[in-house]
């Protein structure tokens, strides 16, 4: 994929070179919205949101890596939400719902026993659950550095933060992330127990 290419192109209004950079990038914008927003139907939106205000300010792109640029304007999008929700809070009716006794089911790889598979969903759903704890902020940073596996600097970009804020806001984010981590105990891999 020639992306700065396609870039240019969009920029002169060609709505397929964008649709090819929005395929290119869907996956990983969604998964960045699900993560800081911790539900499917918002980020969703949120990622729809993020495509949409990138099209529409894409003459304001200044080269560099445009994945960070694209991850700034998700984040926002998310940030944006968020604080919408604090202003008026609202119910779904998806969370009203009685959840299902059953969990959705899932490919279990022949090579390991029903039981570590179970004990594996389990610690990736306590995992997914203590970053969903944590502040948006901090959320987003771990996402990006852990998740997507960013460097500092292109997070630094994404998200309009400076160099060292990142740094020393991951740093907390990740402690955080491990007392609560620290909580689990024998759902923990034994190399991993305190």
């Amino acid at each position: 994929m020639d992306e700065l290419g396609l870039i240019a192109q969009a920029r002169d209004g060609d709505i397929n070179a964008f649709n090819d950079l929005v395929l290119a990038y869907q996956d990983r914008v969604y998964g960045l919205a699900y993560r800081i927003m911790g539900e499917p139907a918002s980020a969703a939106d949120a990622t729809q949101e993020a495509f949409i205000s990138a099209f529409r300010k894409l003459n304001s792109y200044r080269g560099g890596q445009f994945k960070s640029w694209l991850y700034r304007i998700v984040t926002n999008a998310c940030y944006d939400e968020l604080r919408r929700r604090k202003r008026r809070p609202a119910d779904s009716l998806e969370d009203l719902a009685p959840e299902s006794a059953d969990p959705p089911p899932q490919l279990v790889s022949q090579s390991e026993s029903p039981e570590d598979h179970a004990q594996r969903m389990e610690l990736s759903r306590a995992i997914e659950d203590c970053i969903r704890a944590l502040s948006p902020e901090h959320r987003t940073l771990v996402v990006l550095r852990d998740v997507e596996d960013l460097d500092y600097q292109s997070i630094a970009a994404a998200i309009g933060l400076e160099l060292g804020t990142v740094k020393s806001r991951l740093s907390r984010a990740r402690a955080r992330l491990r007392d609560c981590l620290g909580g689990l105990g024998e759902l923990l891999p034994a190399r991993y127990r305190l």
